[in-house]
């Protein structure tokens, strides 16, 4: 077997259609070895139709899927761990030895098949489990399955559709830590989330896509910096307009606190006087949007 590890995914052009409905178009982004990319988007925006053409589950009807600079084949696919957003596991099948059988059918030996189904049972917190029927355990367990399904036969890529969706607090810690430790090794990782918290923490870039076009593309922190500093100033006998016409300021929500979309050339001093001239100010705060503000801000927009 001859192992892709530290290779990256390159996904070129995309465009899919199911009858008049275009569901992507142009899609196109890269997983560097070693990189958390998190992939963001409210349903039907056209996260798991990507992850599908990426897996080859479906077709796409223009564009390419790279993986070590070579279009994806059979062969490739074999060396990525999916975990789908549906549950994908046999459920009158017990758990053990469905995780030894998919590691099989993805080249492992049927020692290091049980081997490797032992480690990740383990480490994900279901070892006691691994002789009952998947059917009979929680969806937060069937959960931690389908991860260990994903992670059982050493994958070089990890594409994992919503891989948080119904874990409880210490299930979401070892999975957070799975998935850096696994970026550690070399392994590309996509993941899509609607936990947002979890995609900024976790994540060292993030595509945020709408009606199957990417709209935002970069790391973390730059798209932070890209939608804008924020004011949140505490003046509560400030009338609603008071910020109105201030240089620099380009947009104000006047509510119990102000909050102002500032560019970079404000100026603080002039800002906090005009607030000062409405009467007290108990509160004067910047800060740079998080990835939820930002995420509604793009979503909106189109």
């Amino acid at each position: 077997m001859t192992s892709t590890a530290s290779a990256g995914l390159e996904v070129a052009g995309l465009d899919k259609t199911f009858g008049d409905l275009a569901a992507l178009t142009d899609m196109t982004f890269d997983v560097a070895p070693g990189e958390v990319f998190g992939f963001v988007g409210s349903n039907g925006a056209g996260k798991s139709t990507t992850m599908r053409i990426i897996l080859g589950v479906l077709a796409a009807d223009r564009g390419e899927v790279r993986f070590g600079g070579s279009l994806i084949n059979s062969d490739t696919r074999r060396r990525i761990g999916y975990m789908p957003e549906e549950r994908g596991l046999y459920p009158k099948m017990k758990v053990g030895p469905q995780l030894v059988y998919l590691a099989r059918l993805h080249g492992l030996s049927g020692s290091e098949a049980a081997e490797r189904t032992a480690y990740w049972t383990d480490r994900l917190g279901i070892a006691s489990r691994v002789d009952d029927d998947v059917a009979a355990l929680s969806l937060g367990n069937q959960q931690r399955v389908q991860l260990a399904a994903a992670l059982v036969f050493d994958p070089d890529l990890l594409v994992l559709d919503e891989p948080f969706s119904g874990l409880d607090p210490v299930a979401v810690d070892v999975m957070s830590e799975v998935i850096v430790e696994k970026a550690a090794d070399g392994v590309p990782v996509l993941f899509s989330s609607h936990q947002l918290e979890l995609v900024q923490r976790l994540c060292d870039r993030v595509g945020i896509i709408a009606k199957g076009r990417m709209r935002a593309l970069g790391a973390v922190d730059e798209l932070r910096s890209a939608g804008g500093l924020r004011l949140r100033i505490d003046a509560p006998r400030a009338p609603a307009g008071w910020a109105d016409g201030i240089a620099g300021v380009l947009s104000a929500d006047y509510a119990d606190t102000t909050v102002l979309r500032v560019d970079g050339a404000h100026d603080d001093q002039a800002i906090l006087s005009a607030a000062l001239a409405t009467g007290p100010v108990h509160g004067f705060v910047s800060e740079t949007p998080d990835l939820t503000e930002l995420f509604r801000e793009v979503v909106t927009a189109v």
